[in-house]
């Protein structure tokens, strides 16, 4: 990032001139931007005095420009060296629900940029929770979109073909997510949605490819979300699921829809924000109602449950489990959507596990640990056996416990995830009250060369409470 001591007309100079563009070229660049966006530029001798004027110190771009400008150089306005925060910064920083496709279509685009541009206070941010309550309650009465239709003159033609190579290109960085962790390939997939994703949606479609688009790249976001929550950027995944809602909710995909709220609830509830995680769960339960399939209803009875759990509602939380189990003992692969059939009896099994773990019930916590292992989702089969460890720590078995950790750590040895880490280290705490005993030094000894348990050292001094756990 640059540096904000220096003067923003230097900065400025040095970014068009890092691109090797003269004033001229940087115009154009301007130009065709403004035009994309329905925006018109003064002369070109007019533009080029007001750069001379920003790259002299005798002024700084005005909200006009400066999200030309950011767009334009690939920067955001903090590291073009602008003491104040433009429109643009400050809309990235904004966790309201897009109130338009537009909308959604402009945010998604500034995120994505100032992702790959690393922008700190972007990374570092945190989620708001009042922005889960008005994104869940403004989906479930928005009224039907309007056709997505973009008959313009300018911009790329887009095609059904087009929207097949984002779900496919998706459907990789999906794979990855899961085989080797949200920090592995985030970078990847922020760098593909803004430099291939962008242009198509400022492109030119009919309402038919239109829908498909924004529900595909509705599909996309939430996996930008997941990733970026794994990695523990929690207000960057927060407004990256605001923005896939609102494309799926263009894009007529209901279940999607719901799918998301359903992701929300499960930062929420990692988060502390056990009320609004339940919310949300029962918001995606009652929004697809008329479309729901038996998984997806599944798997928000178990976001559900996973809430509650951490309330100590252990009467709720069984209820909600039971009517989990029900849903997907009806159900039929054929027709659920292909990015939910994943949730099956294993994933189940380690939600009900988190739960009874969560209610001190720690008996049941290890039986349903012991049938959730897949063996074909390397991070849930991590997180699963992370949570028969600790189980059985809560059972007073440290030696078993030791034993199942060391499973763990082997198996997420290649896994890039912060909320791994976060697993190790509510575990270490745990671990803590055993002493020096003969099974914990031999796991530390084993373990010492394991990257995610090095990672989770200085976790378990400086943040006693990475996410609420009351250990029984």
């Amino acid at each position: 990032m640059a540096n904000p001591v220096q003067p923003a007309g230097t900065l400025i100079r040095a970014a068009r001139t890092g691109r090797g563009w003269s004033q001229t070229q940087l115009i154009s660049e301007l130009r065709r931007i403004a035009a994309r966006r329905g925006q018109t530029l003064p002369t070109d001798t007019s533009v080029k005095r007001r750069i001379a004027i920003w790259e002299n110190g005798h002024g700084t771009p005005d909200d006009f420009y400066a999200p030309l400008l950011c767009e334009a150089l690939g920067l955001t306005s903090a590291e073009l060296g602008m003491n104040q925060l433009s429109g643009h910064d400050s809309a990235l920083l904004q966790t309201d629900y897009p109130a338009s496709l537009e909308a959604a279509i402009g945010n998604v685009g500034q995120l994505w940029q100032a992702d790959l541009n690393e922008y700190e206070p972007l990374l570092q941010s945190e989620p708001s929770e009042p922005a889960w309550h008005e994104a869940s309650l403004r989906w479930l009465v928005a009224p039907d979109p309007a056709p997505p239709d973009r008959q313009r003159a300018d911009g790329v033609r887009v095609g059904l073909a087009d929207v097949d190579v984002i779900k496919s290109t998706s459907g990789m960085f999906a794979q990855l997510d899961d085989r080797f962790g949200g920090g592995h390939a985030r970078h990847a997939v922020i760098h593909y949605l803004s430099r291939e994703v962008v242009p198509l949606l400022n492109g030119r479609y009919k309402e038919p490819v239109g829908q498909a688009l924004f529900a595909t790249v509705a599909e996309a976001t939430l996996l930008a979300g997941w990733m970026s929550y794994d990695a523990c950027h929690h207000g960057l995944a927060q407004r990256y699921f605001l923005q896939a809602l609102r494309f799926a909710q263009d894009g007529k995909d209901r279940r999607l829809a719901g799918s998301i709220l359903s992701a929300m609830s499960h930062q929420a509830t990692f988060l502390g924000h056990y009320t609004p995680a339940a919310t949300l769960a029962r918001a995606a339960r009652m929004g697809i109602s008329g479309v729901a399939t038996p998984t997806l209803m599944a798997q928000f009875h178990a976001m559900e449950a996973r809430a509650l759990a951490r309330t100590g509602d252990r009467r709720a939380c069984e209820q909600a489990l039971a009517e989990a189990t029900k849903a997907l003992e009806s159900r039929n692969s054929g027709d659920e959507p292909e990015w939910i059939t994943y949730f099956d009896e294993a994933e189940l099994a380690a939600e009900a596990a988190h739960c009874f773990r969560d209610v001190n019930s720690a008996r049941q916590a290890v039986a349903y640990a012991e049938n959730a292992m897949s063996g074909s989702h390397v991070r849930s089969d991590f997180f699963a056996t992370m949570v028969l460890a600790d189980a059985h720590l809560r059972a007073r078995e440290p030696e078993e416990a030791c034993r199942v950790a060391l499973e763990a750590l082997d198996l997420g040895e290649q896994l890039k995830s912060g909320r791994c880490v976060s697993y190790l280290s509510e575990f270490r705490r745990g671990l803590v009250r055993f002493g020096d005993t003969r099974a914990v030094r031999d796991l530390q000894e084993q373990a010492a060369e394991h990257r995610l348990w090095i990672a989770a050292t200085p976790a378990v001094d400086a943040q006693p409470r990475l996410y609420n756990s009351a250990l029984g």
